[in-house]
């Protein structure tokens, strides 16, 4: 089944679709998507490294998932799709702590356009990667992730370095991580 990204206007109102590989490209539209943090009940953050075989970025480490609502689709039940699809996750809760992020970042000609709401989910469970989607993962401390990100940011995803820079100094985000014991 082919899927279809929503194109839309700088105000995120919807102007098209078209098939997600082709819009992929060297002048990829403005289209929505979303970002996903997952964190379990020990309170650590589940890393994923992109399969290699994928068009968009492959090999780069980030953000637990990623993915595009589909046409007439709500951002929150893409999100709650795709973990289940990527990762053979259930988001035991969702919220949203980034809801007007927005970026656009280049690797080997391919570009992403994007309006990208972030989340964060809770999950109590391993995942079960799926291989076209994800090429390896790791539970890690939230802490040592920022760390890490700083370290070498050359091996993580342009839009994952963007949103733990705001997520970094954000009091939301903070409250959360309060909550789950980081």
């Amino acid at each position: 089944m082919q899927e279809f990204v929503v194109l839309v206007d700088d105000d995120n109102r919807q102007v098209g679709l078209m098939p997600k590989l082709e819009a992929h490209n060297s002048n990829t539209p403005l289209h929505r998507a979303f970002s996903c943090y997952v964190f379990n009940a020990e309170g650590k953050f589940l890393l994923t490294q992109r399969a290699l075989s994928k068009k968009v970025f492959p090999g780069v480490w980030t953000n637990s998932c990623c993915g595009h609502p589909g046409p007439g689709e709500a951002t929150e039940d893409a999100v709650k799709r795709r973990l289940m699809f990527e990762l053979g996750l259930k988001a035991e809760s969702l919220m949203v702590i980034l809801p007007d992020f927005r970026y656009r970042a280049e690797m080997k000609g391919i570009v992403e356009n994007e309006i990208c709401p972030v989340y964060v989910a809770f999950v109590d469970n391993e995942p079960i990667p799926s291989p076209e989607e994800v090429e390896t993962y790791e539970w890690v401390d939230w802490v040592d992730f920022v760390a890490r990100l700083k370290e070498n940011p050359a091996t993580y995803s342009v839009w994952s370095l963007m949103q733990v820079e705001k997520l970094t100094d954000d009091n939301l985000f903070q409250e959360i991580l309060k909550r789950i014991s980081i």
